[in-house]
């Protein structure tokens, strides 16, 4: 495991134990864990990147980008549905029969919505994956080069990855399953915008400094993030953004942990549209996990404290919202 905290500006790196049960080489803050679905704060910022150039419309719908979808009942829901799960009730995952883009694009055009968008809050992977996949094709470029090239590079993240090159497989950390297997993420459809960025403390910190403070960046990238923290939906303790979910803060654990909870990434919950608020003082977070890893990323602009943890084990997210949680209220205090 792997954990990183930032206090305005300053940045306190803590690591434990091995890359891999084989090796037995250290966890280091260049150490590459796969961060699961925190990768759709990446795939928010592309989207962001892609209206800040004009060329995407969060307010579009689905088929002016993919004509093969223009008519059918997806397209009654916007791009900002898409991007806030509340397209009409996408589910989880993909059937396993979906494994490539032309059955991807057949699947679309057979979904049956089971409320209007803007209803409920369904948390969906074909959901922001297919605004992650609509965003690239508005760049006229592919998902995996356009995040590496334009998000990742652009923000400085010079040890993050979508496809790790051979180069830094030896920083690339085994993860473990329930029975202590060693696993890697496996392949699938939206798979990259979804849930396929691999980072480093080193990295997501710096990316998380950047979420508290974009004023560094070049105007398109600043825009962009910004844009991830914009709330658009009210959905039970929590305001889910693109990317990001948002609390007011100071936040009570338990609101934290009811916002994070199996229910709520499992269930549809009712969502009430609000006009995009001036976000006063919140905390921003999100969690990730794949088979064998897990991870947690919070922050606080206001304070200028933020924490990501990262682990090669896909330990229980109340754990490591607790976790997290008491580290910011200190830091916060």
């Amino acid at each position: 495991m792997a954990v990183a905290v930032t206090v305005d500006g300053r940045q306190h790196f803590y690591e434990f134990g091995v890359v891999s049960k084989q090796t037995q080489a250290p966890v280091t803050r260049d150490t590459l864990f796969e961060i699961g679905s925190v990768s759709k704060t990446f795939t928010a910022t592309l989207a962001g990147y892609a209206a800040t150039r004009g060329v995407l419309n969060l307010d579009d719908h689905p088929g002016r980008y993919l004509p093969a979808l223009a008519g059918t009942p997806i397209d009654r829901a916007e791009l900002r549905n898409l991007g806030t799960y509340t397209a009409g009730g996408l589910p989880l995952q993909f059937p396993e029969s979906v494994t490539d883009d032309e059955q991807m694009i057949a699947y679309f055009q057979q979904f049956q919505p089971v409320t209007a968008p803007g209803k409920i809050r369904q948390y969906s992977n074909p959901s922001v994956g297919l605004l992650g996949h609509i965003s690239a094709r508005a760049l006229g470029g592919q998902f995996t080069d356009l995040m590496q090239s334009q998000i990742l590079t652009g923000l400085g993240l010079r040890r993050s990855f979508v496809d790790v090159p051979d180069e830094a497989m030896d920083f690339y950390a085994w993860g473990y399953d329930k029975k202590n297997h060693p696993v890697r993420v496996n392949p699938g459809v939206f798979d990259a915008e979804a849930y396929g960025v691999k980072s480093t403390t080193a990295d997501m910190i710096r990316f998380i400094e950047h979420n508290i403070d974009p004023g560094a960046l070049e105007p398109t990238l600043r825009e962009a993030v910004k844009s991830t923290q914009v709330g658009y939906y009210k959905v039970g303790p929590m305001v889910q953004d693109l990317g990001w979910e948002q609390y007011p803060y100071p936040v009570a654990l338990d609101q934290l942990l009811a916002g994070n909870s199996g229910e709520m990434a499992m269930s549809p919950q009712a969502a009430t549209a609000i006009a995009p608020p001036s976000v006063g003082s919140a905390l921003f977070n999100k969690t990730g996990s794949t088979d064998g890893f897990g991870a947690y990323a919070a922050f606080v602009p206001e304070r200028r404290i933020g924490i990501v943890m990262l682990a090669s084990k896909n330990f229980p997210i109340p754990a490591r919202v607790t976790a997290a949680h008491t580290v910011l209220d200190a830091l916060g205090a």
